[in-house]
């Protein structure tokens, strides 16, 4: 994977984690930063280990260029931090705070997602055909 692919997982079951998926296609702007899997799908399967597999959240996780696996609140602020501009003027902002305090928030937010944000119609978002590239099964 090069660093202009680094891949973000997703709930392909939850409505929230795919207004994330489009908020960053939409900020991508053609740089391509991104390829995006669901979390139960193949890709995620063969490219996390079954040892990255325990405790992780069932949200959003991001496998980096260089082979980490961030979840949670780390997550987030590395997709706001590559998206550039504003966004990774926020992600620092929200870096000032605690992991621990991000964290808690994160899981307080995942835990009522499913229940504020309808379940989408498929695992991946729907997105014009030229997007649809992007997604790995």
């Amino acid at each position: 994977m090069t660093a202009s692919s680094e891949r973000i997982f997703y709930d392909g079951d939850c409505g929230l984690c795919h207004r994330w998926v489009k908020f960053a296609l939409a900020r991508d702007r053609g740089r391509e930063l991104f390829r995006f899997a669901p979390l139960a799908g193949p890709t995620f399967a063969s490219d996390v280990t079954p040892e990255e597999r325990r405790g992780l959240p069932d949200s959003i996780a991001v496998r980096t260029a260089d082979g980490r696996l961030l979840v949670r609140s780390a997550a987030t602020l590395h997709i706001l931090t590559r998206l550039g501009g504003p966004w990774r003027a926020l992600a620092g902002v929200l870096g000032l705070v605690p992991r621990p305090l991000r964290d808690w928030t994160y899981d307080g937010v995942a835990r009522v997602r499913k229940r504020l944000f309808a379940a989408p119609p498929a695992a991946c978002p729907l997105v014009p055909r030229e997007l649809s590239r992007r997604f790995d099964p």
